[in-house]
């Protein structure tokens, strides 16, 4: 089972893949957004590359769970990015998630130059983690 999974971003988009078994979610790369179109070709560019099968895109809900600006423009590119495949595109609520990202490369020593490039990735593999845990946890009911 291939998924992707994105933290977007303003400037970033984070990527994770699923790995072969469908059981863990590994960092995979960062994107620089350069425009709407742009990120869209380079982001299916990796999906056909990896095989992916279905898209999970971290919703940045507020603390109380709902909708503000931020996940309003997540939702517009999820769309967007919808009408671009035909693949499943999904949203899974992500809060912390970057907090967590950052925590985690902090707490593995990594210097905070290096931990930038990686903290996106980083989060979005978490987004992607909670995704496939949900999933196999409905499956094995």
């Amino acid at each position: 089972m291939g998924i992707l999974g994105l933290d977007v971003g303003e400037k970033r988009i984070g990527v994770a893949i699923a790995n072969a078994g469908g059981l863990v979610a590994i960092p995979l790369t960062v994107l620089h957004r350069v425009g709407e179109e742009a990120d869209l070709k380079a982001i299916l560019a990796l999906a056909e590359e990896h095989g992916v099968k279905r898209i999970v895109v971290g919703l940045p809900r507020s603390m109380d769970g709902s909708i503000g600006k931020q996940a309003q423009v997540v939702l517009a590119f999820c769309k967007l990015l919808s009408e671009h495949t035909d693949m499943p595109v999904d949203t899974w609520d992500e809060r912390l998630s970057t907090v967590a990202a950052e925590r985690l490369l902090s707490d593995a020593g990594m210097k905070r130059e290096k931990r930038k490039a990686r903290r996106d990735a980083l989060a979005a593999a978490l987004v992607l983690q909670g995704y496939i845990d949900r999933a196999r946890s409905f499956s094995a009911q």
